[in-house]
């Protein structure tokens, strides 16, 4: 009886470790690398988690940013999708009011819409971004603190 255990040990050792080898498996748990501070203000992570290429078309990003920070003005050149998976966030496209998204909340941004999104004044967010990869992000506008805090005292 010994043995046969310390077979099927081994056995189901070597089928888990054998499957590691045929898949490439990622997380969207971790939280990535603390991003540059170059169109955003605050604190930032960014975790790629897949890349778009030609079979597949589209990227999924995951970030999170700690409360009272936000990212600039910009647009993309395909819809970009986000999904709001901890937290809570702003989001405004350009002549549109802003509004809170809150987990679980996804919101879909047309081609060329001008927006920005972020953490909300009190509130970390966490966030997965779908948008295809074919041109990068084109940044239009610096949001500025006064600007962020009016939005933030209107909608809090």
């Amino acid at each position: 009886m010994k043995n046969s255990i310390t077979i099927l040990f081994v056995l189901f050792s070597l089928a888990v470790f054998g499957q590691d080898q045929e898949y490439q498996v990622s997380s969207y748990l971790t939280s990535g690398v603390k991003a540059p501070n170059t169109h955003y203000i605050g604190e930032a992570w960014l975790n790629g988690i897949i890349a778009g290429d030609a079979e597949l078309g589209y990227n999924i990003t995951k970030a999170t940013f700690k409360a009272n920070s936000t990212l600039d003005w910009h647009k993309h050149s395909s819809p970009q999708v986000l999904i709001i998976v901890d937290g809570e966030a702003y989001y405004q496209e350009r002549g549109n009011h802003a509004i809170i998204l809150k987990e679980g909340d996804i919101i879909k941004c047309e081609k060329d819409i001008e927006h920005w999104h972020s953490s909300t004044k009190n509130s970390d967010v966490t966030y997965l971004a779908l948008y295809g990869g074919e041109q990068p992000t084109t940044w239009t506008e610096v949001v500025t603190q006064a600007y962020y805090d009016k939005i933030a005292e209107e909608l809090d």
